[in-house]
């Protein structure tokens, strides 16, 4: 880590427009926590700034870490020393560490996917699962599930071109099909996920029936405005587990706190509801 001489350690996000993050409610929560002196804010840049001189300042600055989101992902993995295997895989670094003068870019999209999922509880390797979406979150969620061993995903996009483009992921798993047969796709799906912005506040909802899942099967929805989404009251209501766009947040955050700080944090109900009564707030 870096000697933060100039005061306490610092980590904050790194995106253009950054207000609307709710990645320092989180991250400021565990720090007070787990006691760690240290303090995360946001951090604006310019997508017309120099990125890599923007991240010389915040290492100059006791940066030792800092999330990526939009539009800085792909920014953030050509301004790297050293990129972790998924990083290099997805070509987008969620997660920057200032180490000895050098970045270090991992993405723990495809982790905190995985852990939302594992913290349901249901079996969900084993069978197909369909993806609607083919956009950046997809990317990470296709990654995840080929490196878990499902063994068929059935990816699903508004614009076809879009999805082909994804195959090398995957490309023994990945299967693309149409927008308009996406429920003849869901057919004994164990899992079903939805990047897409359908479903969205102030979107048009997304029209998807559940019947053809499995009846274990697991619904997830990377949305969070609103928490619970039309698609995941309808799996709910058919005895679906429903797992919201809350659980992927929160768990890549715990394992970016982890590789900042050594310190594994526990993503339990006291921070879910104070991002959720922060949500309401809007």
């Amino acid at each position: 880590m870096n000697d933060a001489k100039n005061g306490p350690m610092r980590v904050g996000v790194i995106g253009w427009p950054v207000n609307y993050s709710r990645s320092p409610l989180i991250h400021n929560h565990w720090l007070a926590q787990y006691g760690i002196g240290a303090i995360y804010d946001i951090c604006p840049i310019d997508p017309a700034a120099d990125f890599p001189s923007a991240l010389q300042s915040m290492a100059e600055s006791g940066y030792v870490g800092a999330n990526v989101t939009i539009p800085h992902k792909q920014n953030a993995f050509h301004a790297m020393d050293s990129l972790s295997p998924m990083a290099e895989k997805l070509g987008a670094v969620n997660t920057i560490s200032f180490r000895d003068g050098r970045l270090l870019g991992d993405n723990t999209d495809v982790g905190g996917f995985i852990a939302s999922l594992d913290a349901q509880g249901r079996r969900w390797r084993d069978g197909p699962a369909l993806v609607l979406g083919a956009g950046g979150a997809a990317r990470a969620i296709i990654a995840a599930l080929d490196a878990e061993g499902v063994p068929e995903v059935r990816l699903v996009n508004r614009t076809r071109d879009r999805a082909e483009a994804l195959a090398a992921l995957a490309p023994a798993a990945l299967r693309v099909g149409d927008w308009q047969a996406r429920d003849a796709l869901a057919a004994d799906c164990g899992l079903l996920v939805n990047t897409t912005s359908l479903g969205m506040t102030g979107s048009a909802p997304l029209e998807m029936p559940l019947d053809a899942l499995a009846p274990t099967a697991v619904v997830t929805d990377i949305v969070y405005t609103p928490v619970e989404t039309d698609l995941l009251t309808r799996a709910r209501a058919q005895g679906f587990a429903a797992i919201d766009g809350l659980g992927m947040l929160l768990h890549q955050a715990a394992l970016s706190f982890d590789i900042w700080f050594g310190v594994k944090p526990e993503v339990g109900p006291a921070l879910r509801a104070a991002l959720i009564a922060d949500l309401q707030e809007g």
